[in-house]
């Protein structure tokens, strides 16, 4: 008789834990229910409800245009198909820098309104009274340093951060100062490997890499480039998993090409 085993909510405690022990941690964007349930399902510690809904699912150039009602119709979507996994959800662009007032109402909207379990903020020091606001509400709050492409407009590129030594250390500098405040992790996005592990090794809050090399405490990818639903989209980081556009597309293909020739609906599929 087999028992079948009992699946725990993950909480920020869990992801806090397996640093400690040693475990890597597993993260996947998703940004409607349908993909939710199969991500949470797969069986990830964490899924991000990130900005990048901005430049999958609304075709934009950049994560900037994507709006706070947006983010909480993308989480709440979400939520309602997460069973295991905790949900951390983007605060988009202009609801939390430089107001510490605006960015605990931001939060407090996305975890009230979507049933989300923590959020995500970009930035170090420029962002810490946003930050300690938030987590004084009892709000979890995410970190995310190195490339932050809601600033996308003053690095001009989203080539890898933080190679030269000043912006290496003020990296590890708003790492320690993260942890210090009190968020429960940090994404390390497109720094090099070397520099993602010291500051890795140096904190007890776990380190979550894209493009970070394989010394981060986990590691996460957005679900449409994994699956190779963004066509064309291939940086070095990037392990594709499957090539969906080439399948979709074939598939929608088969269906307009036997509507055409009369093959479908068939006398089984009719009523």
């Amino acid at each position: 008789m087999s028992i079948q085993k009992e699946i725990k909510r993950i909480t920020t405690n869990t992801i806090q834990e397996m640093k400690q022990n040693g475990e890597k941690i597993t993260m996947l964007t998703a940004y409607d229910f349908s993909m939710a349930t199969i991500v949470d399902s797969g069986g990830v510690e964490i899924i991000l409800v990130g900005d990048s809904a901005s430049n999958v699912m609304a075709g934009h150039e950049t994560t900037l245009p994507i709006t706070l009602d947006q983010m909480i119709y993308h989480a709440a979507s979400v939520v309602r198909a997460v069973k295991h996994a905790l949900v951390v959800v983007d605060l988009p662009f202009g609801s939390y820098q430089g107001d510490s007032k605006k960015a605990l109402y931001s939060a407090i909207r996305v975890m009230k309104e979507s049933g989300a379990h923590a959020v995500k903020l970009e930035g170090g020091a420029e962002v810490k009274e946003s930050i300690e606001r938030i987590l004084m509400a009892g709000i979890p709050v995410m970190g995310h340093l190195g490339l932050t492409p809601q600033s996308i407009y003053k690095f001009g590129t989203y080539q890898v951060r933080a190679k030269e030594a000043a912006e290496a250390e003020k990296l590890r500098q708003d790492a320690l100062l993260l942890q210090e405040i009190g968020c429960f992790s940090i994404v390390l996005e497109k720094i090099p490997a070397g520099l993602a592990k010291k500051v890795s090794d140096g904190l007890t809050i776990p380190t979550i890499g894209i493009g970070a090399g394989p010394y981060c405490d986990g590691q996460v990818l957005v679900i449409n480039d994994m699956l190779g639903l963004t066509k064309g989209f291939k940086p070095r980081f990037l392990r594709q998993y499957l090539n969906l556009y080439e399948e979709i597309h074939g598939a929608v293909k088969s269906y307009v090409n036997d509507v055409k020739n009369n093959t479908f609906p068939s006398e089984q599929e009719q009523y």
